[in-house]
């Protein structure tokens, strides 16, 4: 595996004033926060995305332009990963060490990230390559949620439409919904009771009762999100859910934050427009939030849910 040490065209810069719109402690949200203020961690990238903690410490976040994926370690020291991700986007551990990733070049891939061995794991449905994956969510068994939207894709859609997939361990692929304009950020609730699906080009969000792994039933708004000005239902990107079940999802306004019931509870600023967010950290209390050409951290009360099996 290689890793390269960044240059000095990322800068590593101190925590942001009040002057750039960070998000204090007087403006927390009761029993989530923030706690402290709104850190810019490293700067200068194409596009960010893709945040992923793989619970010893270590941040994982893409730079899709750059078909980069970075890692930051629990000093906040930066490197690349690899150069080689094809255009990845959202990630997620599976394991210990088998970072997921959804490519926008067409497949979802395993990494592992002591080896920088990377596999295969699916690349189309009925016999057509995938559009272009964007986030994903894994289950305790092992199967991966995802999204195939049309952000990167070729023209015409390879596989026709925009839809939402699962990836069980095995490698079989189910098409579970097809009727979102633009599906985006994808998420389960703690109890893996329901899957939350965040469409960009829609204010409303939907959710899904889960009959099993792969299988869903009828799906309802689940919250419409607040628009800034003459924005338009530009809809949602990533997201992130806390032990307690809150949403915190991107959009142009920030990290918009809704209860399970879908309640609106507040918003956390961050000073360019973010794209995707995940908890990390030791105690898993701090957002660590991909936003346009940088990663921010925000400190927070509230702690992430972990996904993945339950052996992990």
């Amino acid at each position: 595996m290689r890793f390269h040490v960044i240059t000095s065209f990322f800068i590593t810069v101190a925590t942001i004033t009040s002057a750039c719109a960070a998000q204090d402690a007087s403006q927390s949200i009761e029993g989530i926060g923030p706690t402290g203020e709104v850190t810019k961690l490293h700067t200068g990238f194409a596009f960010t995305e893709g945040p992923a903690s793989d619970g010893e410490g270590n941040v994982y976040f893409t730079d899709i332009p750059n078909a980069r994926i970075h890692k930051i370690d629990s000093q906040g020291r930066l490197t690349v990963f690899t150069d080689q991700s094809r255009h990845a986007n959202g990630l997620m551990f599976r394991g210990p060490h088998e970072m997921i990733a959804c490519e926008m070049d067409g497949s979802l891939a395993a990494w592992n990230t002591q080896t920088g061995e990377r596999t295969l794991l699916v690349s189309g449905y009925q016999d057509k390559r995938f559009n272009a994956p964007n986030d994903l969510v894994i289950d305790q068994q092992g199967g991966i949620y995802f999204t195939d939207p049309h952000f990167r894709a070729p023209e015409p859609l390879p596989q026709g439409v925009t839809a939402v997939y699962y990836a069980d361990r095995d490698g079989k692929v189910t098409r579970l919904i097809e009727d979102l304009p633009a599906p985006n950020g994808v998420s389960l609730s703690p109890d893996e009771k329901t899957l939350y699906v965040f469409p960009s080009g829609q204010a409303e969000m939907m959710s899904y009762p889960v009959e099993g792994p792969g299988k869903i039933a009828e799906g309802k708004e689940f919250c419409r999100l607040r628009q800034q000005g003459d924005e338009g239902n530009s809809g949602a990107d990533g997201v992130t859910i806390d032990t307690q079940g809150n949403l915190y999802i991107t959009s142009g306004l920030g990290l918009q934050v809704y209860n399970p019931q879908g309640e609106y509870l507040g918003v956390i600023s961050v000073p360019e427009q973010p794209a995707n967010v995940t908890f990390g950290g030791p105690d898993r209390k701090t957002l660590y939030v991909t936003a346009r050409t940088s990663l921010y951290t925000i400190p927070m009360q509230a702690q992430g849910h972990v996904f993945g099996p339950r052996e992990q």
